[in-house]
């Protein structure tokens, strides 16, 4: 029902986002597009590309006077660092030194510099390194931001924290409630729901940067008000958990995905791990004391808070340079050094929000579609009366 398709280089002019099937009537603008991306940029321990990007988005297609036309949402946003690369980055032709045109022969282990290079057959690392850069996400938190607005109008809030960094870890995310993750300061360091922890954690990004090594953990995504029956059981790639999973599981850097208690629930019994159901009568509604299932079961959510954690290994570009190879002569070589971020755990959950934000998004639209905002709206409000029946 909803996509989404990014493009551009890590220091190509600008990044560009086109976001289609978005019902008509939701309000956007770029004040709070822009929050989100400023939001991206902050954290302790990111690298010096943040001291020169100042992300401002554009809006050029899909919304007129305010308002989402129907027609797909296109958005650009300059890389204010191109000028220095222009001849590296360059459309047409350039002659020049391996210098001049930034080329990168040295791959990095834990990268897609050699990955990318064997597929598309190219010995310029540098033709691999800038796509895959995660320079690309601030095209995807743009997206997500369109995509909170939608949800915001449907009473779906959604927020995140960083539950680990490193050997330093918050016990029991689930049991932190909703308001507190979203009441965490913008500008916090690391956006840990534990100030003493948080200390601990800047900690062990200055024990990591002492090193010239780097150092990356673990984020929660949460999503307050998501109605019950978004999703589905009968096929599975339909299903819920399965959408949030992949949607996590491609930002850079994150290599496992757990929703609810997830990893911890696999060395546990039946009894430990399944949510009890109860009824409250005056209310007219199912709850559940606990929320260890992540508010999805059977492929779809079940109307308690959606929680979703992303684990994100150790970025791959080191001061300190792993062995590697240079392409042009196979002979040993330390891997290239590209600037980059001790961590980026703090902007990872602001992504993190940003592809939930997507995936629920979609599960609305497909679950109360409609060509406009308020025939989504009374569509909702049919099913919650539904659901209150029930």
């Amino acid at each position: 029902m909803l996509r989404f398709l990014t493009a551009g280089e890590s220091h190509g002019t600008e990044l560009l986002v086109i976001l289609e099937g978005l019902p008509a009537g939701i309000p956007v603008d770029t004040i709070r597009i822009r929050r989100d991306l400023a939001r991206r940029q902050r954290g302790y321990g990111r690298g010096g590309r943040m001291r020169i990007e100042h992300d401002d988005p554009v809006l050029v297609a899909g919304v007129r006077h305010g308002h989402t036309l129907g027609s797909p949402v296109a958005l650009r946003i300059p890389n204010l660092d191109h000028p220095r690369w222009e001849a590296a980055m360059a459309v047409t032709p350039v002659a020049g030194d391996e210098e001049l045109l930034r080329q990168v022969f040295r791959p990095r282990p834990g990268h897609a510099d050699l990955a990318g290079g064997l597929k598309y057959d190219r010995r310029d690392l540098r033709d691999i390194l800038e796509r895959a850069s995660a320079r690309e996400t601030a095209a995807r938190t743009a997206m997500g931001a369109v995509c909170r607005i939608l949800l915001g109008e449907l009473g779906v809030r959604v927020a995140s924290h960083v539950v680990r960094v490193g050997r330093v870890a918050l016990g029991a995310p689930l049991d932190i409630p909703f308001e507190r993750i979203a009441s965490i300061p913008e500008d916090a360091a690391v956006g840990c729901a534990d100030p003493d922890l948080e200390r601990e954690m800047i900690a062990e990004i200055d024990r990591a940067r002492a090193s010239s090594d780097s150092v990356n953990g673990a984020f929660e995504v949460a999503a307050q008000g998501v109605p019950a029956g978004l999703g589905s059981h009968v096929h599975w790639d339909r299903r819920l958990d399965g959408r949030l999973l992949q949607a996590l599981g491609s930002i850079p850097a994150v290599k496992a995905v757990s929703i609810g208690d997830g990893v911890e629930a696999a060395s546990r019994f039946g009894s430990e791990v399944h949510d009890e159901i109860f009824y409250a009568a005056e209310e007219r509604r199912f709850y559940r004391p606990t929320n260890r299932a992540g508010g999805i079961e059977g492929g779809m959510t079940n109307g308690s808070e959606v929680r979703v954690t992303g684990y994100m290994k150790p970025l791959s570009t080191l001061p300190r340079p792993l062995r590697s190879v240079d392409l042009r002569t196979h002979a040993p070589a330390d891997a290239a050094f590209e600037r980059t971020d001790t961590t980026a755990i703090r902007a990872a959950g602001v992504i993190g929000e940003s592809m939930v934000a997507f995936v629920l998004a979609d599960a609305m639209i497909e679950k109360f579609g409609g060509d406009t905002l308020e025939e989504m709206r009374r569509n909702l409000a049919g099913y919650q009366e539904q659901v209150a029946r029930y």
